[in-house]
């Protein structure tokens, strides 16, 4: 234990004697000569007693009150313990609220023991110390800036809840860390998390940076994939159980069809990375079905995660995407989209579309038309410039690659299991976007694949046309085609149906819909937006199975079914990382873990203790009026208790 101010027990030494002294000095009384003493001993005896500086005796009144200096001294010194901590004056707490610290390995449960290491964190911070605090997991989100009112970053820590939609991305995150460490010079970055995180590798922070652990356990099954596709007998339901912990384990998986029990498997799972580590259970169905559930049984010692235990899937039977292909005809991209369920492909050769006749989903073939329709867009080697981008020539041979953003994880999903380094191509066009559009695969310095958002809807850009090139023939090409239409149409393509926790949903409607009702899990009842020809509906947090109500004239005109599940391996795999690497210009490659630079204060609990002393002080000092009271109502009870 060490001292802040060690100069203050110097109060204890010059406070500490005088108040001894007053127990030592008594009151001296005025001599007077007498003819005899023998009838005035007990006089004298009183004199003995009252001379100065006699023999200390035993007060219960002197002890409280030396204790109660010795612990105002000591508390005024400001003791503290050295801590794995932080020790700068601008501290920047990054706290990660992803699915995985919903794990309750740490009672009650991984992001609860991250808040709380987050409010030590702040107790650290010394006199005028200034704090951010960052929650990442889904959306990156500043629940306090910069501020040295401790008050205001307890509330905004305890404010910290889970979000499934999306990893535990630190990009954004350290890139903000990095700014703000920038400015002040003695600035420290702790990072609270499981270590299921994604941290960019050409990121260099100018600070210390703290890594502190949450998390001991890595046991965890899931239901990883669950689909309902049209089969011979109706319907044929798929469910996939993952174990994701380090032994095998035996589950039941329950099954449930529109609510009522179907059927129960008992799943016997190898440790992770072992061959029966997946179990797939494949069940036929009724045509009739439309929700399907999966329950693993509940197990509290082999399972510290339970929000993955459950699943569902929908069936997209009588429902489905419309999508209009414009072009002078191109064999190879219809056969992709006749081989995905759920979608209808209609041709034209004109690029004049009508606004109001426009389906979800307008691709363009070669062509672009004077004016663009509603709904989402794909480009596929556009001959000239529109309002949404510009055609500067052509490159010729160009080599393809992922961008640098695709490599960093922060792209949509449209190359998800696609490699385009082994596509050749001929000839593509020199595009040039806005800020709205990403490059997701480059060739030359040039974008050769494009996607983004612009005016609330969706719009991807191919830049070579498939002829050109021998994409067709690569294995990549369904899968492309595939990404492609579940980016602009969720729910659709391979993946029928399923959307990712916090992704918005997004369906076509008819001009002469008035209102779009989306039924949430929980019953409750929301208006989704009606923007371009679509509705949108963000709200998309909570897992489990979602209703799509289209209604013109207060009737319902069209219903369409969506689910969202947590299909994360990153996030079910919960064993956590004991060291994180964090690039630092300091030449540090690892964030910092287990260091003893904080300082644990103790000068609170000394304070209390001396509140505590003088209430007993005082209680021991009117202890005789307390007796005195407590003897009058002693009598008065019993006063009371008399007959009359």
């Amino acid at each position: 234990m060490s001292l802040l101010t060690p100069l203050a027990l110097i109060s204890a030494l010059i406070v500490g004697p005088l108040i001894v002294a007053m127990y030592l000095l008594k009151l001296r009384r005025e001599e007077r000569r007498v003819s005899s003493t023998f009838l005035w001993q007990r006089m004298v005896r009183d004199v003995e007693a009252n001379a100065p500086w006699q023999r200390l005796r035993r007060n219960w009144l002197l002890f409280l009150q030396l204790l109660l200096l010795l612990l105002l001294a000591v508390a005024l010194a400001r003791p503290f313990f050295l801590t794995t901590g932080i020790s700068g004056r601008n501290l920047i707490i990054i706290i990660d609220r992803s699915a995985s610290m919903a794990a309750t390995d740490v009672s009650p449960s991984r992001l609860e023991a991250a808040r709380r290491q987050a409010q030590t964190l702040v107790d650290q911070l010394p006199e005028g110390g200034r704090a951010t605090v960052i929650a990442v997991g889904g959306r990156m989100e500043v629940v306090a800036a910069s501020t040295t009112d401790r008050r205001q970053l307890y509330d905004a820590i305890r404010s910290i809840t889970l979000d499934v939609g999306g990893r535990g991305d630190l990009s954004q995150a350290l890139a903000l860390a990095t700014a703000l460490a920038a400015r002040e010079p003695d600035s420290e970055v702790a990072i609270i998390s499981d270590g299921n995180v994604e941290i960019p590798a050409d990121i260099r922070v100018p600070a210390t940076v703290r890594y502190f652990p949450i998390g001991q356990r890595a046991e965890n099954v899931a239901i990883s994939a669950m689909a309902i596709q049209p089969g011979p007998a109706g319907q044929t339901l798929f469910v996939q159980a993952t174990n994701y912990g380090p032994a095998s384990v035996a589950r039941r998986l329950d099954l449930y069809l529109d609510g009522a029990l179907f059927n129960a498997y008992e799943l016997n799972l190898g440790p992770d990375g072992a061959p029966d580590a997946i179990q797939t259970v494949i069940a036929d169905v009724p045509a009739q079905v439309r929700v399907a559930e999966a329950r693993l049984s509940p197990a509290p010692t082999s399972d510290f995660l339970t929000s993955d235990d459950r699943a569902w899937a929908v069936s997209a039977a009588g429902s489905g995407v419309e999508v209009r292909v414009v072009g002078p005809g191109n064999r190879f991209l219809e056969t992709a989209l006749s081989l995905l369920p759920g979608i209808t492909a209609t041709k034209a050769t004109t690029p004049t579309v009508s606004g109001d006749a426009a389906p979800q989903i307008t691709i363009f073939d070669r062509v672009v038309p004077d004016t663009l329709p509603t709904g989402n867009l794909v480009f596929i080697a556009p001959m000239r410039s529109t309002d949404l981008f510009s055609v500067t020539g052509v490159v010729e041979f160009p080599l393809l690659r992922p961008a640098p953003i695709v490599l960093e994880g922060q792209a949509p999903p449209l190359l998800r299991n696609v490699s385009v380094s082994e596509v050749n191509v001929l000839r593509a066009m020199r595009i040039e976007t806005g800020i709205w559009a990403r490059t997701l695969v480059e060739g030359d310095g040039s974008p050769m694949l494009l996607a983004g958002e612009r005016e609330g809807r969706r719009i991807v850009i191919l830049a070579f046309a498939l002829q050109d090139s021998d994409l067709p023939l690569q294995v990549a090409f369904p899968l492309l085609i595939s990404n492609i239409i579940g980016y602009l149409a969720p729910g659709s393509g391979l993946d029928s149906s399923q959307i990712a926790p916090g992704q918005p949903i997004a369906v076509a409607v008819d001009p002469a819909v008035t209102a779009v009702r989306v039924v949430r899990p929980d019953g409750r009842v929301d208006a989704a937006q009606i923007q371009g020809g679509q509705a949108i509906y963000a709200d998309t947090d909570a897992l489990g199975p979602y209703l799509i109500e289209q209604v013109r004239n207060n009737q319902v005109v069209e219903q369409r079914r969506f689910a969202i599940n947590l299909f994360t391996p990153e996030e079910s795999r919960i064993a956590p990382a004991s060291e994180l690497r964090v690039p630092q210009i300091s030449g540090l490659q690892q964030a910092v873990t287990r260091e003893q630079v904080g300082r644990q204060e103790i000068w609170r609990w000394l304070a209390a203790a001396a509140i505590l002393v003088v209430i007993i002080e005082w209680l021991v000092y009117q202890r005789s009026g307390l007796a005195y009271l407590r003897q009058r109502v002693r009598l008065a009870l019993a006063a009371r208790r008399r007959p009359a």
